[in-house]
């Protein structure tokens, strides 16, 4: 199957195996230049119109005891329709990313040559929405050939990591089964048990503060009511369990005044509006003049 692309992708129905057909035999005397002419698209319809309607009468009339007969019915009607052309082609998917398409065609489980007017688009539509990356789906199918699965996306939010392993969330906190977290490195980092469905709560506020995000190694969820801020050089930011945006301002503040981001910490405490705690750095221990100098290394 092609590749998708963003925004909309055409992708050219899977086949579907089929057994090898035996050659048509020929009625003794027929010339081979007077072959049976085959019906009109428009002939055929009628003809299956016409079938399909005394298929629901027979129904109604024997209140369901004729079910099996009308679906009998129905899968000659759908092969009659599939002679006059109406036979799968071509999906459109729409509003998908090119690592969710894929995932989409698989779970909406049709083939090339499949007849369009016997599919049941309910039932697509349920197998669309079952997959992780889809929010909503909408299926139309477009005469004769051509069907049209339109999505709405769950948002990438973070990737969550609790108990050893990383998933994708979306921004409900909802896991996105098939997602990669791999390939979602510039996601935030959410690690801890409620990180999943709180994060929607503060990453929109630290989103608003880039110079913070931009140091920021992950978000740490801490007895599931409050969070810890870790940054890329180890330091620690304690935010309280409520009010975050404030403690964040505090924060602000301090370094406009201090340039504290820049200096480097061991840790800050915000949990106490009242107070803010900065325990700084320990320095780097003097050196030795004294000291030999370490041995060159090995090939130098």
């Amino acid at each position: 199957m092609p590749a998708a692309v963003r925004g909309g992708s055409r992708v050219t129905a899977k086949p579907r195996a089929k057994a090898p057909a035996s050659p048509a035999k020929r009625p003794a005397g027929q010339a081979e230049g007077h072959a049976a002419r085959r019906p009109s698209p428009k002939h055929i319809l009628m003809i299956a119109a016409g079938v399909l309607t005394a298929a629901l009468a027979l129904t109604l009339a024997t209140g369901g005891r004729g079910q099996q007969i009308a679906d009998a019915v129905g899968h000659g009607i759908d092969g009659k329709f599939g002679e006059a052309g109406f036979r799968l082609a071509t999906v459109h998917v729409q509003g998908a990313s090119a690592m969710a398409t894929p995932d989409i065609v698989r779970a909406a489980g049709i083939h090339k040559d499949d007849p369009l007017l016997g599919m049941d688009l309910e039932a697509l539509r349920a197998r669309v929405e079952a997959v992780g990356w889809v929010k909503e789906a909408r299926v139309v199918r477009l005469l004769p050939d051509t069907l049209v699965i339109a999505v709405k996306e769950r948002r990438q939010l973070a990737v969550w990591q609790h108990n050893g392993k990383s998933v994708v969330i979306d921004d409900q906190g909802q896991v996105i089964r098939e997602a990669n977290p791999a390939r979602f490195a510039t996601l935030p980092l959410v690690v801890g048990a409620g990180g999943a469905q709180h994060a929607n709560e503060i990453l929109p506020v630290l989103v608003q503060r880039p110079k913070l995000m931009a140091r920021m190694e992950a978000l740490v969820r801490v007895d599931d009511r409050r969070w810890d801020l870790r940054l890329k050089d180890g330091a620690l930011i304690q935010l309280p369990a409520v009010e975050e945006e404030q403690a964040l301002m505090q924060l602000e503040q301090l370094d406009l005044r201090s340039r504290i981001l820049e200096l480097g910490f061991e840790r800050i405490d915000l949990r106490n509006p009242d107070v803010v705690a900065v325990r700084p750095r320990a320095p780097a221990p003097p050196q030795d003049p004294t000291a030999p100098a370490p041995p060159p290394a090995e090939g130098a």
